[in-house]
């Protein structure tokens, strides 16, 4: 009998809070003394692997990579989209984490435009510096994985 898995071996994923990866392999493994088939990751950035239990998997927000005619929209809003008005900063670090957490790539890119934005204008703070850097490894991370895409378009990100 063929199991019918979510994501397959082989197949790049991207992962909320820390990019893009690469499912190694499915392995059955005891957690609290319970066998689970779980997936096995590489991911690219930090050079960590990570165990997740299938029946976890869909709440960790783990995705798929995004296609092109999502990533065309995506650059749309990144070079012509309007930035968040002016926050504080603590409220804008919140709200950008909160961005960053949801793994979205529309979500990271208005991070990254917005913080790139600001860092033009005045000096960010050492947080927003860490965000800043983060959430730019995490979309460029993607974006080398996204079939079809070109070198001139990951460099508009950058």
């Amino acid at each position: 009998m063929e199991v019918d898995y979510l994501f397959q071996i082989g197949e790049n994923i991207i992962y909320p809070m820390h990019g893009a990866g690469i499912i190694k392999a499915v392995e059955e493994k005891e957690i609290l003394g319970e066998k689970q088939q779980c997936y096995i990751i590489k991911m690219s950035v930090g050079n960590m692997q990570i165990t997740i239990p299938m029946d976890k998997i869909l709440s960790s927000s783990i995705r798929p990579v995004t296609d092109i005619i999502e990533l065309k929209h995506i650059l749309h809003i990144f070079q012509h989209g309007e930035s968040d008005e002016v926050l504080p900063w603590r409220q804008r670090y919140k709200v950008n984490t909160d961005k960053v957490k949801t793994g979205k790539i529309l979500e990271c890119a208005e991070v990254v435009r917005d913080l790139m934005r600001m860092k033009e204008e005045k000096a960010l703070n050492t947080s927003e510096k860490e965000m800043l850097n983060n959430a730019h490894q995490f979309l460029i991370s993607e974006l080398g994985l996204i079939k079809g895409i070109t070198e001139n378009q990951i460099k508009s990100f950058c």
